[in-house]
């Protein structure tokens, strides 16, 4: 049986009831609230309850919220057949912030300053309440990245104090120097070591933590609102969060890269930091590996602008690469030619059954299933289809806290920080395209990838002129290594680049991978594809399939009924980087003699 999953959400500890329409205040009653906290295990199973919320990992059951592959479809690295994903258009009538997990984390530091004094020795308390703020820090955190400024509270709201429920948003920064602080006492005072490793939060979870979200912040400071002293902060912050977990000798690169993935069991895997445990036997389960199982049909594939991303074999980008074939985007050719995660992340032959893309995302799924199902001709086990899934969830892998130092540093390094060396080049993203390969990778042809080398960094036609080539190849690292993920719409935010998601600007967001129709797939040239199939060519030429011209069609697959995101560059009262709120909450708080404003981008009523 696999280790029982420590993330799970534990009931019967504090009952808690209705929302407040505001504070989502769960009100406690007196009975729970008297007995919760007089042992430091009862404080233990509060403080788990908040770990499928902030650690999502696959999700659970047929949820996919919040999950890779399904759960984050709007972005440039996907294609999707029909109708691309838009933003957030007009504000909604109805729609606010949710602080229950605020309100619940400001209740467990308040009991444990005044009901635990004489229950916990005096390092134990300080653990916990750098448990709780760093939970606090992680949600307030998530909360300035939608709405920018947001209400901020340190303490218990009253139920009766209309000055507290209906207070005005906090200043974006006044409410982070508050994160800051946070975070600050989390990585002093929580345990090095508590409970199961890569299933608890102990110190070096923290740190991995901060260092993403110290990185989105300082990011965001420099590019959104052009504050380089903020920006300084919390890049600073993220680097030395970073090398905490890079120092504490517990975590290295040695897993090959769709292992990380399509495990059933990632205990004692140096690669996590922190992953979720999913074990049929209690229960646990996901359906994520369904989703890309090679049974299921799916309208989400990976576009040819992600396709072209992926580095040659020798550390160029395909235009600038001394391979002979490097333009050459045969789906054969590429799993030779590209980075070994190319082999990793897709399926080896175009399917059908990706009608967004021709290209099959087989990144969450085995290779003994793939192999199975696929060349022996084996039925699909059971534990691949539905929400049946047990695979691990990697939460946070040591590659993305090496990714976060390097551009932590890299950022810094333009705003006043130390140049980065070739030492810290090696260290990070030389370190990461060093991982082994699978045997079945290697089988196929596969080579790792060439180093980056500071003094010989290539000049790819593609780079924003505004980005430097070292930090655009950093860039690209991260949309390698996490395709598919959850974080490519998070990052074009905070670098401020959402237009590499305008379909206007780029033709390469409505096609996907390379097809060879007449050899590969010649049953797709039938007269239901008249009109509705065709290919782009390398100089983004289209090709529509008429029943007749069936020879020609051989390029990147595009859906002609596609449609492109509706504009949302530079159109008045849309702000695609921060989320509105409803007016009826607007109107609320007038009613009741109170203020609140709409967020900046946004027009007010």
């Amino acid at each position: 049986m696999k280790i029982t999953a420590k993330i799970l959400l534990v009931i019967g500890v504090l009952v808690f009831s209705a929302c407040e329409k505001f504070l989502d205040r769960p009100p406690l009653t007196s009975e729970n609230d008297d007995t919760a906290w007089d042992s430091e295990e009862k404080l233990r199973l509060y403080a788990n309850k908040f770990y499928t919320s902030f650690f999502t990992g696959y999700n659970s059951g047929p949820s996919t919220a919040g999950a890779p592959l399904v759960g984050f479809t709007n972005s440039d690295d996907m294609v999707v057949w029909g109708n691309q994903p838009n933003f957030t258009r007009a504000v909604p009538n109805s729609g606010i912030w949710s602080y229950t997990a605020i309100r619940s984390l400001n209740l467990m530091l308040d009991r444990i300053e005044t009901r635990m004094n004489t229950i916990l020795e005096e390092e134990d308390k300080a653990h916990w309440i750098g448990i709780g703020r760093f939970f606090r820090g992680f949600e307030y955190s998530d909360l300035v990245r939608s709405y920018g400024d947001v209400p901020y509270y340190d303490y218990v709201v009253s139920d009766v104090d209309p000055d507290d429920l209906y207070k005005p948003r906090t200043p974006r920064n006044e409410v982070m120097n508050a994160v800051y602080d946070d975070w600050r006492y989390a990585l002093d005072n929580v345990r090095l070591t508590d409970g199961d490793r890569a299933l608890t939060v102990d110190r070096y979870v923290v740190a991995g933590f901060v260092s993403r979200l110290a990185l989105y912040e300082g990011t965001w400071q420099k590019y959104y609102y052009n504050n380089n002293e903020q920006a300084k902060k919390f890049l600073e912050l993220a680097i030395e969060a970073a090398q905490m977990v890079m120092a504490s000798g517990r975590y290295n690169i040695v897993t090959d890269y769709k292992s990380l993935f399509a495990s059933e069991e990632l205990r004692g895997n140096q690669d996590m930091v922190l992953y979720r445990n999913y074990d049929a036997a209690v229960g646990v389960t996901h359906s994520i590996a369904s989703y890309g199982n090679l049974a299921e049909s799916t309208n989400n594939g990976p576009s040819t602008d992600l396709i072209k991303a992926y580095l040659c074999t020798d550390g160029r980008p395909w235009q600038d690469s001394d391979l002979n074939d490097a333009d050459d985007f045969h789906l054969d050719n590429l799993i030779k030619t590209r980075d070994s995660r190319f082999e990793a992340t897709f399926y080896s032959k175009p399917e059908p059954l990706n009608r967004g893309a021709l290209y099959y995302i087989t990144k969450f799924l085995p290779r003994a299933v793939e192999k199975l199902v696929k060349e022996d001709g084996g039925s699909m086990p059971a534990a691949y289809t539905g929400s049946r899934n047990e695979t691990d969830a990697p939460v946070l892998r040591y590659a993305e806290i090496l990714l976060n130092w390097i551009e932590a540093k890299a950022e810094l390094a333009e705003i006043g920080g130390t140049p980065v060396t070739q030492n810290e080049i090696d260290r990070s993203i030389n370190k990461i395209r060093d991982r082994p390969l699978a045997p079945e990778a290697e089988a196929k042809g596969v080579q790792k990838t060439a180093h980056l080398q500071l003094g010989a960094i290539s000049s790819d036609p593609d780079r924003d002129q505004d980005v430097s080539p070292l930090l655009w190849e950093i860039r690209r690292e991260r949309r390698i290594e996490f395709a598919f993920e959850t974080s490519r719409l998070l990052d074009l935010r905070r670098w401020g680049k959402v237009e590499y998601m305008d379909n206007d600007l780029n033709s390469d967001l409505l096609s996907g991978g390379w097809v060879n129709f007449p050899e590969q797939l010649p049953a797709q040239l039938s007269g239901g594809n008249i009109d509705l199939l065709a290919v782009m060519d390398l100089d983004g030429n289209e090709i529509i399939y008429n029943g007749a011209n069936g020879d020609e069609m051989v390029g990147f697959y595009r859906r002609t009924s596609n449609g492109a995101r509706l504009p949302f560059l530079n159109q008045p009262n849309i702000n695609p980087y921060l989320t509105p709120i409803g007016r009826t909450q607007i109107d609320e708080y007038a009613i009741r003699g109170y203020v609140l404003r709409q967020t900046e981008g946004w027009p007010e009523n």
